[in-house]
């Protein structure tokens, strides 16, 4: 099957108005995480709650959103001029600084013909600790938790629910303007389609919409029946779950049949403790990314491609949590690891398009606190990059985001500016790839030193086990967390929350990515 070139041309207005409602979310968002690392996400969705098109964004929260917008469906009469807003990780939110706005589109129409949506990481959402990524061993102590409802009805703001949320948070201005840009966003995204059904008709509309899918399921098939038919194993491990709970397996078994995949994680750990357990959500996000990674082909990412794919969990384990687990590091770690063990089980059979393991975790850092003889709070959350795994034909890159994260680096100025912090250094941590014949990618050295008491919650991973290398790579460099006070340099752990005095430092050193191939002797 060939998309035709009316197809062609569609698939690039849908695309082309999710980029345009999220160059609209950049430019008028007030908080760093959103301006600068651009950690958001957008989306059009059918009549049905399936994807569409999306935009060149984070795919943990892209593979995750259709189970928003149809939980969303599910428990909301939308209405036009309605706007929904939901975060709650066991209605497909990913964790709940992710805020979710969905907003239908009618049409001359009494059912919604399209639904648009985006969704942010807000740099605070209330909990426990400043930033919103605690220790917490609950889902209660990460922030205010969201059902889906109506943060506008009938094109009126719901005021009594903004003050609700806005009271729960630390930093309730930029907030307040995060959200409006939210909403902005999807009104961009209403806009286009709207001007699009005018000029072409719903019928036309709706109808590449529907061949878009077809197409992206007939070219995910074909892609499947290259691989041979058979099962295939692997296993890797989240190093702990910062309260007690360490070596934490994640197994899958692919079993390739009949133009098919069935992807089954029901034999990882029970869930934990800690924060590191994963909704279904983002397992099936992961598992989504892997497969569409391995399409050769240049092809959209719709819902056509969930259709061959079967995902399997089991209730209760860290890949499929069920209420009230804590769930703030399954979003941004435990998705890196379902990556890496999902890729690992791959190359035994497609070792000409599988990497080594990239750095395998989002090192993530939160703090906030007060500005000294004022009432004003700050509140910060960023991921740094690290090194990529090497492949057969090359070496991994250095210093980036990779796999489940696709955000920026906070430019060190606007860090600055915005924030009581000064960046004492922030350079590539030269050998920190793994060897091999092709070389991982290096990781990062970032050094934070704190002009104001903040309190400090460090999520990272691959400090204790190393990102794997393959084919006889030697695997990368493991991670490292450090407190600086005075003279001193305390080593933490790869998950640790901390209150920190003036002209105290914190220093991150990220992992590299794993090297492939046997280095050949001189």
């Amino acid at each position: 099957m060939s998309v035709s070139i009316e197809t062609e041309i569609f698939k690039n207005l849908f695309v082309s108005i999710c980029e345009e409602m999220g160059i609209g979310l950049m430019r008028t968002a007030f908080s760093p995480n959103i301006k600068e690392r651009r950690d958001y996400s957008t989306a059009i969705f059918d009549a049905r709650g399936h994807t569409i098109a999306q935009g060149d964004h984070m795919p943990v929260h892209l593979g995750a959103m259709p189970i928003s917008v149809r939980a969303t469906i599910e428990n909301l009469d939308l209405q036009e001029g309605d706007v929904a807003l939901l975060n709650d990780p066991f209605r497909g939110g990913t964790h709940l600084p992710d805020l979710t706005l969905v907003t239908p589109l009618f049409f001359h129409s009494r059912r919604p013909l399209f639904y648009v949506a985006n969704r942010a990481h807000h740099a605070d959402v209330g909990g426990m600790a400043a930033g919103s990524m605690p220790l917490a061993s609950e889902i209660f102590q990460e922030g205010i938790i969201i059902p889906p409802l109506k943060i506008i009805r009938r094109h009126r703001l719901n005021r009594e629910i903004l003050n609700l949320l806005l009271r729960n948070v630390r930093t309730p201005e930029e907030r307040l303007g995060d959200l409006h840009s939210q909403i902005a966003a999807n009104q961009i995204g209403c806009r286009s389609l709207t001007a699009l059904l005018k000029k072409y008709g719903p019928r036309l509309v709706t109808g590449n919409g529907r061949r878009l899918q077809d197409y992206t399921e007939t070219v995910m098939r074909r892609a499947i029946a290259a691989i041979p038919e058979g099962r295939y194993r692997a296993i890797d491990y989240l190093d702990d779950d910062g309260l007690g709970g360490r070596r934490i397996p994640i197994a899958v078994t692919v079993t390739i049949r009949n133009r098919q995949a069935e992807i089954d994680f029901s034999q990882s750990a029970p869930q934990v403790r800690g924060n590191v357990n994963a909704n279904y959500a983002i397992c099936f996000a992961a598992a989504v990314y892997v497969f569409r990674s391995i399409i050769a082909e240049d092809v959209p990412y719709n819902s056509g491609i969930f259709r061959p794919l079967h995902i399997r969990t089991r209730s209760g384990t860290v890949v499929d949590a069920e209420f009230p687990a804590a769930v703030a590091g399954g979003n941004v770690e435990t998705s890196q690891r379902i990556v890496d063990v999902l890729l690992k089980a791959l190359h035994p059979i497609l070792s000409d398009r599988i990497p080594a393991a990239a750095q395998g975790t989002m090192n993530n850092i939160s703090f906030g606190g007060s500005r000294a003889g004022t009432r004003d709070s700050f509140a910060y959350y960023e991921t740094i990059g690290g090194g990529m795994g090497a492949s057969r034909e090359r070496n991994g890159l250095s210093g980036v985001h990779s796999h489940m994260t696709n955000s920026l680096n906070t430019p060190v100025e606007a860090l600055e500016n915005y924030l009581p912090v000064r960046i004492r250094r922030y350079e590539l941590r030269r050998g920190s790839g793994g060897a091999g014949r092709r070389r991982g990618g290096d990781g990062i050295r970032r050094e934070y030193e704190f002009l104001e008491p903040a309190q400090v919650t460090v999520l990272s991973e691959r400090r204790a086990i190393a990102p794997y290398g393959l084919a006889g790579g030697a695997p990368g460099k493991k991670g490292l967390n450090c407190v600086i006070s005075g003279r001193r340099k305390i080593r933490r752990p790869g998950k640790f929350s901390a209150f920190l005095k003036r002209g105290e430092r914190l220093l991150i050193e990220t992992p590299g990515g794993g090297g492939y191939g046997r280095k050949e002797p001189r």
